[in-house]
């Protein structure tokens, strides 16, 4: 559910006001990056993801069956903690079960299991044996897989290819909003590791990850916690530039 304006126990000395945003910001709950929906406080430079914003008390996951995460604005214990999804270090804001003692990031958390954009699906898997196509290793994290099984890549990939293209951006406060979109042609192009694996590759298969290649904008969305259409779109189509 969305509201216009919310009031949240990280932020009580101001209101959070709802905004979408195509520019990517750092989420102070979760502390991960984020970008489309978003809970804002223009005064304190204070955001949220829609998930971490409003996040729901108890959740499930169909990778952990026996689990029940719980949401936590800080994990337990003083050791230091990582996702389950992506193998991130966990800062801030989290869905635990106490039970088992797995971690999610609450946008992994909420990372939906099937992506489509009407032509090409990916589906999230906890574990692939193909190798992925970012850092060409197997079992690294959650993955998001085509259906022809020949096109992966890593939830955890995903997040440090962006972290890498927007370490400048984030850390910076003083850019103008122009300076600030033309940030977004830095989103990384997966084209040449696409037609890298596909040197030899003729047929279905190889039309099949090229579009996948395409509804890769689609994980990008995803796990910066906004899978949306639009979002999506913004992304794939400065992509198509690389």
């Amino acid at each position: 559910m969305k509201y216009n304006e919310i009031s949240h126990f990280s932020h009580p000395q101001h209101k959070l006001k709802f905004e979408y945003t195509e520019i990517p910001f750092k989420c102070d709950g979760c502390k991960e990056v984020g970008i489309g929906s978003r809970y804002k406080c223009s005064t304190c430079d204070f955001d949220l993801h829609m998930h971490c914003a409003i996040p729901t008390p108890s959740i499930f996951h169909p990778f952990y069956t026996k689990c029940s995460f719980q949401f936590l604005s800080r994990a337990p214990g003083n050791s230091p903690r990582y996702c389950n999804a992506c193998e991130k270090d966990i800062t801030g804001f989290v869905y635990h079960c106490r039970s088992c003692g797995f971690d999610l990031h609450p946008c992994c958390a909420k990372l939906p299991m099937v992506l489509d954009d009407g032509e090409v699906k990916l589906y999230l898997y906890r574990k692939v044996s193909s190798s992925c196509h970012r850092c060409g290793r197997k079992g690294r994290s959650w993955s998001y897989r085509s259906k022809c099984k020949k096109y992966n890549l890593h939830v955890a990939c995903v997040k440090e290819m962006l972290v890498e293209n927007w370490h400048e951006f984030l850390g910076s406060h003083g850019k103008s909003s122009t300076s600030r979109k033309l940030e977004l042609t830095r989103i990384p192009s997966l084209r040449n590791m696409l037609q890298s694996h596909h040197h030899k590759s003729r047929g279905k298969v190889k039309k099949c990850c090229e579009m996948a290649g395409l509804a890769v904008q689609f994980v990008i969305s995803a796990v910066l916690g906004d899978p949306t259409t639009l979002i999506a779109g913004v992304i794939g189509s400065l992509m198509s530039r690389g």
